[in-house]
């Protein structure tokens, strides 16, 4: 087994103790690639879930990333927002800049039909929001939005805005999005959607999606349908114990709460598309620009281990945080 190189990559030693560390890397097969990183991106729920060392032990084997090396709660290499360009593999993918489900490493070797290309006119950066946008479209397959519904999605980060933003394009939708930090209209306005407080969150909608990972959140999504509704559950709580008050009228107006997931293609579409159609669907509505208005940090490599205790302790936040592997060699 012949070596390319050394890459260098981010471990998770145990809960809340990152580190960079060194591995070689063989030379691809025929029917693989070899990609040189060139941005990942922090999935911050589910990561600074992971950092915390938060994930079940019961869901320790579904939470898998696709390439993970190592287990929960550590040491575990982890992450799935990566975007690189394909410097050695098959003549139609050479050159080409990737997005990969890969974790945070500078370097790396996959099967060549892990990768899927970059639409040309997407910057790299902004491609690192494939996972979030690739995530809008499996809930709003889930959630099944008409033309003229009115939709509230609950909770104005990564995963919240990227829903609006996809949902916005439907013919007639009364849109709002409802979080807690009024800091949130701005990036509302700049994507072309409504802002609203919890305090003055509009009922008697069609459709309410939570994406908030709070009871709180939860809890107003239910008191914000209308009779007979569906609440969309689209965060993931991890290991935290989820309070709702369901005494008052949950069953006597007929509600339902019904969990969304990405880790497999909605029901409702799963007989005619493939997660890596969903993915390439994802990178295509990237070609919007607006989608800029969710990258609000960046960092070298180098301060991964620091960037993410910030994260995860909620020292840094913002939306969607990139890493810079441009010249990790």
């Amino acid at each position: 087994m012949s070596l390319l190189h050394r890459a260098k990559a981010y471990w998770l030693e145990a809960p809340g103790e990152g580190a960079l560390r060194e591995s070689q890397l063989r030379a691809p097969g025929p029917d693989e690639v070899a990609v040189r990183t060139l941005y990942t991106g922090i999935s911050r729920g589910t990561e600074a879930l992971v950092h915390r060392g938060e994930v079940p032990a019961g869901e320790r084997d579904r939470m898998r990333a696709p390439f993970q090396e190592g287990d929960f709660p550590g040491p575990v290499k982890y992450g799935y927002l990566n975007v690189g360009v394909v410097e050695r593999g098959p003549a139609p993918l050479r050159g080409r800049t990737v997005f990969t489900l890969h974790p945070h490493q500078s370097s790396f070797v996959v099967p060549a039909s892990s990768v899927v290309p970059v639409p040309d006119d997407v910057p790299p950066r902004r491609a690192v929001l494939a996972g979030a946008v690739e995530t809008a479209i499996n809930i709003l397959w889930d959630a099944a939005p008409l033309v003229g519904d009115r939709v509230t999605v609950i909770g104005g980060g990564m995963i919240g805005l990227a829903v609006a933003r996809v949902a916005r394009g439907i013919p007639g939708v009364d849109l709002v999005v409802v979080d807690v930090d009024r800091g949130k209209s701005d990036a509302c306005r700049r994507l072309d959607v409504a802002y609203a407080h919890p305090g003055s969150a509009p009922v008697d909608r069609d459709i309410v999606i939570d994406t908030s990972g709070s009871d709180e959140g939860l809890q107003l999504a239910l008191e914000s349908t209308v009779t007979d509704g569906e609440v969309v559950e689209a965060s993931w709580f991890g290991d935290r114990p989820v309070r709702l008050h369901l005494g008052g009228d949950f069953h006597a107006r007929r509600l339902t709460i019904r969990s969304s997931q990405v880790g497999a293609v909605s029901p409702r579409r799963r007989g005619t598309r493939r997660p890596h159609d969903r993915l390439a669907l994802a990178l295509d509505l990237l070609r919007d620009d607006a989608f800029d208005v969710l990258l609000t940090g960046e960092s070298s490599w180098r301060d991964l281990p620091t960037v993410m205790a910030a994260i995860a302790s909620g020292a840094a936040p913002g939306l969607c945080h990139t890493i810079d592997w441009r010249d990790a060699g």
